[in-house]
């Protein structure tokens, strides 16, 4: 599955971490629809592809991607590899400011292409019932893409071991990766018009999935490396939810999005301007996936959240951010 998710609260904040976060927005629970990833892959020579119309706003700003174009593609049983595309809009409301005492600025829309984010999954760990937790968890995976894959026989009967070699599919009840992406500026005018916060930026997380008996739990803990024009951020988000049946899935998500550090005056353009205080931003978020045909290719992804910081008239609370997508699975059967 793919990783995918950039959102935020603040004009400026908001601005930067939507970008960041939306576009990193599934065989799993995390990653698309929702701002957390976990370390699953498409599977060795499998596509995963998600147009997600994603929107983010607060009281003075607004960041839209409409829509973002997340190709992924499974190296091996353990790689993915990722490219992101989106077409950004950015708002501004008239008024809007994070200096209650500045006077009221005029609202505008920019729109045009965003940024590109490339990015490389790699689920180093992995462990399924009745295994050792050392002895053979770690890989990379990448002996699948020359494996020739024999027919196999109809999935293990219920009363079978879940991690019995012969099964087609085995369950894993905790894996952990880890999933470098870098941010880059298109050669286009998005930086300088304010549409898009300043590259390149390099995000590095690290990521873990698990299965409580008929709960499913991600984890992820990944900092960004700003710039000269972006501030350094902890991100942080927990998913808990249940696959009610192969078709359906449905999750609560917490995201924590914190400043490092402060960037001084002058460095960026409109809603990414800089020179403001370390900004923070927590949401809690509900959402899920439904298979719209037999075979499970054709997902539809849905999430919607809200912020719940203490409402100031510095930092622009509340805010809301929603994913509506489709998501379409490619690959040997």
């Amino acid at each position: 599955m793919a990783g995918m998710g950039h959102f935020a609260g603040k004009v400026r904040f908001g601005g930067t971490v939507a970008l960041m976060l939306l576009a990193r927005l599934a065989a799993a629970q995390g990653g698309p629809p929702f701002r957390t990833d976990d370390p699953e892959t498409p599977g060795n020579k499998h596509w995963e592809i998600n147009f997600g119309f994603i929107g983010q706003r607060n009281p003075a700003s607004g960041a839209y991607q409409v829509p973002d174009f997340d190709i992924n593609y499974g190296l091996g049983d353990r790689i993915q590899l990722k490219y992101e595309l989106p077409i950004a809009i950015e708002e501004t409301r008239p008024g809007g400011s994070l200096d209650p005492s500045a006077p009221p600025t005029q609202g505008q829309v920019i729109g045009g292409l965003g940024e590109s984010l490339m990015g490389v999954k790699w689920r180093f760990y992995e462990h399924h019932p009745g295994d050792e937790a050392v002895k053979g968890r770690f890989g990379t995976g990448l002996l699948g893409l020359f494996r020739h894959e024999e027919p196999k026989e109809p999935a293990a009967a219920a009363g079978d071991s879940p991690g019995a070699a012969d099964s087609p599919e085995q369950v894993v009840n905790f894996s952990v990766g880890t999933y470098p992406q870098a941010f880059l500026d298109n050669p286009t005018r998005a930086v300088p018009r304010g549409l898009v916060s300043q590259g390149p930026q390099f995000y590095l997380p690290l990521e873990l999935n698990a299965r409580i008996g008929p709960i499913r739990v991600d984890g992820e803990v990944g900092y960004n490396f700003g710039n000269h024009a972006v501030p350094q951020s902890w991100g942080r988000g927990l998913i808990v939810g249940h696959e009610f049946s192969d078709t359906t899935e449905a999750y609560l998500e917490i995201y924590d999005q914190q400043d490092a550090n402060r960037v001084a005056a002058g460095q960026g353009v409109g809603n990414f301007a800089t020179g403001e205080p370390k900004q923070r931003q927590t949401t809690l978020g509900m959402g899920g996936r439904q298979a719209m045909n037999k075979a499970k290719t054709l997902n539809l992804l849905l999430m919607a959240g809200r912020s719940f910081q203490k409402v100031s008239a510095e930092n622009s609370q509340p805010g809301w951010i929603a994913y509506v997508g489709l998501q379409v699975l490619l690959g040997p059967k």
